[in-house]
């Protein structure tokens, strides 16, 4: 599945097409096009590209890239648009969801390794982490945490347990090392 490949790239390498972190907003632009929408506030950037979504701080006039999710739960109510014209170009079609036992063993095929990172205070989301890279894993452990039971017929059907939520490369683990 190309949209998989993509997914285990960006969590065992950080980068998306290239840019990753430290990457200007102008850099991104290059890579994943004008179509986004940014967010403003006291010194930083969210810049939101659908699938995408991109942080970014002022410091001296720049704007370095500090951190980057890719918000896999968007394309299950999305259309295609959801997903960057460049980032289809490059990997082809994305399907509505992905699986977090088919993105770990991508991972591990590429040589790195998923465990657990768990937050004890949520039970409707497990966290999962790739040591290599620093990347989280949030992955979808109970689709109804509130008990509802009720689907829309007009909405398309919600996050199944076991899907993945979103990929962040944790700004944290990033300032660590540099």
């Amino acid at each position: 599945m190309p949209d998989l490949d993509f997914y285990a790239h960006f969590a065992t390498r950080g980068d998306v097409l290239g840019g990753g972190i430290g990457t200007q907003p102008t850099g991104w632009e290059t890579k994943l096009g004008t179509d986004y929408l940014d967010d403003r506030s006291q010194g930083l950037m969210r810049r939101d590209y659908g699938l995408v979504e991109l942080s970014f701080q002022e410091n001296d006039g720049a704007w370095p890239c500090f951190g980057i999710s890719v918000q896999v739960h968007r394309l299950g109510s999305c259309d295609a648009t959801a997903v960057p014209a460049p980032l289809r170009n490059a990997y082809g079609h994305f399907a509505p969801r992905a699986k977090f036992d088919e993105l770990s063993a991508a991972i591990t095929r590429l040589g790195c390794s998923v465990e657990p990172d768990n937050d004890a205070t949520t039970t409707d989301i497990h966290r999962y982490r790739v040591p290599e890279s620093g990347a989280r894993i949030f992955v979808v452990a109970d689709p109804d945490p509130y008990g509802y039971g009720e689907m829309d017929p007009d909405e398309p059907a919600g996050p199944e347990k076991g899907d993945i939520w979103a990929v962040v490369l944790s700004p944290d683990w990033w300032l660590a090392k540099n």
